[in-house]
């Protein structure tokens, strides 16, 4: 760990408001404004201090096992991956009763996962070995996201989700407001190990809020997919108990799935927005 994380996390376990400023400071390049915050950077940290850490339905939804009760709750329980198995070790994975391909990931964290596409070509023991360490990784001290602290670790083992076309499938992040959905970001090229990411409202109206878009010719656009109408509804169901919350979803052959609930994107430190863009983002966070 670099000597800047390491001084991060020690500062987290003092004070996240202290390590919260010289993160946005480091990344952002100027100080944060807790006090009247107007950006959606701004916005997203002034909840991750003052009402994620005392509500533990954020905790919940961030944990990503614990959230397809809620999922349930919600009466969406039709666009949840199939579950193969939850394990508090490594060690208890039973890798004979899993199915060829399988996912498996701790339930806290980003990355912390194993995707299996043949069973038989796995180094087991590794696999084991490895998911054992991440189990100690205490990532959130870093950006003093302290709703995932509480987070009871679990790894899941989950279906693999895979395209007819292509080993990779694409995801949908909503934006949603309130329990309104605004805009849709996708990403286009990642196949090709040059991904761009391009927001659409509602309406499928090019939104110029990031930087990449910003640069788009004028009659920019990208084909509308199929189904994204029904998950459009989805994320206003899934986001009707909050402020701002990112609904994450994947769309398979016309399938929908759940993917996760973010309610601190890119740790509320993203550079890749317009200036414009992160006013007219922060504005909707009431």
């Amino acid at each position: 760990m670099k000597i800047k994380d390491l001084y991060l996390c020690l500062l987290s376990t003092v004070s996240p408001k202290l390590s919260t400023k010289a993160l946005y400071k480091r990344r952002i390049g100027k100080n944060i404004n807790l006090k009247n915050p107007k950006t959606f950077n701004e916005k997203i940290q002034w909840l991750k201090l003052n009402v994620y850490p005392y509500d533990d339905i954020y905790t919940k939804c961030a944990d990503k096992y614990a959230v397809r009760k809620y999922i349930k709750m919600k009466g969406c329980s039709n666009i949840l991956t199939k579950l193969y198995g939850v394990y508090e070790n490594a060690r208890d994975i039973n890798f004979d009763l899993l199915p060829n391909k399988f996912v498996l990931k701790w339930n806290f964290g980003c990355g912390l996962n194993i995707i299996c596409e043949d069973k038989s070509k796995i180094n087991r023991d590794e696999v084991i070995k490895k998911l054992n360490k991440w189990k100690h990784n205490k990532f959130y001290l870093k950006t003093s996201e302290m709703h995932y602290k509480k987070i009871d670790k679990k790894i899941i083992c989950e279906e693999y989700l895979t395209d007819r076309t292509s080993k990779r499938i694409d995801d949908y992040k909503f934006y949603c407001f309130n329990g309104k959905p605004y805009c849709v970001m996708i990403c286009v090229g990642r196949d090709k190990g040059k991904p761009k990411f391009y927001f659409f409202d509602r309406d499928w109206k090019f939104l110029r809020i990031n930087k990449i878009g910003e640069k788009c010719e004028k009659n920019f656009t990208v084909k509308k997919p199929v189904g994204i109408d029904e998950m459009f509804k989805y994320a206003e169901i899934l986001s009707s108990d909050f402020p701002f919350v990112r609904v994450d979803l994947y769309n398979v052959n016309g399938k929908i799935y759940f993917g996760e609930l973010t309610f601190t994107p890119s740790a509320g430190v993203d550079t890749g927005y317009t200036d414009e863009g992160q006013l007219i983002l922060g504005e909707m966070i009431k």
